[in-house]
């Protein structure tokens, strides 16, 4: 079994404490030591590692859909693969010191197996499933949410560079093409509470209203008013 400070330690890392610490030991289990010791050891985490990469994969699309409103589904696919990689996967895991919990047979443990991308890519889904089972969808989010934000503020932060290609910016170009001025963007409404407030936008050009959006942050209202005014150019 995983020893009480063992899991105290990465249960404080996940930011999530298990009701049936059964489950994470299974998640830390690899293969290599059932089948060194063929005794009543808790069972390896293949079955975990399975379902841990769904959870993963619904997890990061639904956020990638939300944050990204303007992204194709193409781009959108590219930046799924790149967080959900076997490399990105290997850099959580060791950011949250996943390696020194794992329960490896003799072979795999010299073999310097607590190192390899592949291990601990592995162990980092069966942790995310584990989760998923003991405390339901919400707690999986959170918690991948939580360990991902690195990579997650990365991924927004390339989005946010000028020229990425958002609504924004193509409309940005074409005023000052057609106008030699910027447009105006105005929060006219907000409503709902805070932890879920929805922002109405109104873009104009010269005191002109061109263009109306709304979303869960400013940013995304904007962009959709952005996305509204170069439809209405274009047409």
């Amino acid at each position: 079994m995983t020893s009480v400070s063992s899991a105290d330690s990465l249960q404080s890392s996940l930011g999530y404490r298990f009701k049936a610490l059964a489950l994470l030991d299974e998640a830390l289990t690899h293969s290599s030591l059932v089948n060194e010791q063929k005794t009543a050891l808790p069972q390896h985490n293949e079955r975990l590692e399975f379902l841990g990469d769904a959870v993963l994969s619904l997890v990061m699309s639904e956020y990638l859909a939300s944050a990204l409103p303007q992204s194709s589904e193409g781009a959108l696919s590219k930046l799924k693969a790149q967080v959900v990689s076997e490399a990105s996967l290997a850099q959580v895991a060791r950011r949250l010191g996943l390696g020194e919990h794992l329960k490896l047979g003799r072979g795999e443990d010299r073999s310097k197996g607590r190192e390899k991308d592949s291990l601990l890519a592995d162990a980092l889904e069966a942790v995310l499933a584990a989760v998923h089972l003991d405390g339901g969808y919400e707690a999986s989010r959170m918690v991948t949410r939580h360990i991902f934000s690195e990579e997650l503020t990365h991924i927004a932060a390339q989005q946010d560079q000028p020229g990425a290609g958002d609504y924004k910016t193509q409309f940005q170009e074409w005023c000052q093409k057609r106008h030699d001025t910027l447009p105006r963007y105005a929060i006219v409404r907000e409503t709902g509470p805070d932890h879920q407030k929805l922002f109405e936008v109104e873009l104009s050009i010269q005191g002109e209203v061109v263009g109306v959006g709304s979303g869960r942050s400013k940013k995304e209202a904007e962009q959709q008013a952005a996305k509204q005014a170069l439809r209405q150019v274009g047409s």
